[in-house]
């Protein structure tokens, strides 16, 4: 796969692999958001003076209105889109308080760790999915 073009705009987000009784919670893009249809870690973008667990928690307390500590990196990786040369950073999460929401995404799934790879994953999550398989699989 070629490097990702460094002059295209580059977006940091984060994704968090949320892990609760043995099970991986995924979301689904909802119509109104791009890449519609596909699977995620929950998360989005890291804004100006966050540090990515800090984008992670706010993030997931907006679209699943439920609070995380935020534990082990899993993954970064850096995906280019036409729009943009995405850098996802994801990092394994505990539940604290709250059950996630639908508030932008149109569904949401807690999956075995073998089960994951059955979906169809944005393709910045893919290599994060496989790093989480390989992981919660040992």
């Amino acid at each position: 796969m070629p490097s990702p073009d460094p002059a295209k705009r580059r977006i940091e987000v984060v994704g968090a692999v949320l892990v609760k009784d043995g099970l991986v919670l995924a979301a689904q893009r909802s119509q109104t958001m791009s890449l519609s249809g596909l699977w995620e870690f929950p998360g989005g973008k890291i804004e100006r003076g966050e540090s990515p667990e800090q984008a992670l928690r706010r993030e997931l307390e907006e679209e699943l209105k439920c609070v995380v500590e935020v534990g082990e990196h899993v993954e970064t990786t850096a995906h280019e889109y036409d729009f943009a040369v995405v850098v996802l950073s994801t990092y394994f999460c505990t539940l604290l308080s709250g059950m996630p929401q639908l508030v932008e995404h149109s569904d949401v799934a807690w999956l075995r760790a073998d089960e994951l790879t059955s979906l169809p994953w944005a393709p910045a999550d893919v290599p994060a999915v496989a790093r989480v398989v390989q992981v919660l699989s040992a």
